[in-house]
């Protein structure tokens, strides 16, 4: 059992590394946010998954378990959203997209306030 939660521990030091050199060589804000995000949801993810096992196998800890599935559900649910969020936000506020973009499907849905 503790070859599977280190495997999920390395997976997610893994992830978070490609992440944050994804966010070095992106071009514009909104690659670097998608980046982000992903760093954040799958980062903390294997992390989660691997307290589980840890708690539940190892230290037969209930009460922690159930806290760090509960941890993890919020987490999955709020991460997404939260970066959504943040480019919508920089869209509103018209944070340039870099030049060699060529689709734009987020300006078509919106209603240019007038």
């Amino acid at each position: 059992m503790r070859i599977a939660i280190d495997v999920f521990i390395v997976f997610s030091i893994i992830f978070a590394l490609a992440g944050v050199i994804g966010m070095l060589r992106m071009p514009d804000a909104y690659c670097r946010m998608q980046s982000s995000t992903n760093i954040a949801t799958f980062g903390v993810l294997g992390v989660i998954i691997g307290g589980v096992l840890y708690s539940a196998f190892i230290l037969h800890d209930g009460g922690m378990t159930v806290k760090l599935i509960g941890m993890g559900v919020f987490y999955i649910i709020t991460a997404p959203i939260s970066g959504h969020a943040i480019a919508k936000g920089a869209y509103h506020h018209r944070v340039e997209m870099d030049e060699k973009t060529v689709c734009d499907a987020y300006g078509e849905d919106m209603v240019e306030e007038e």
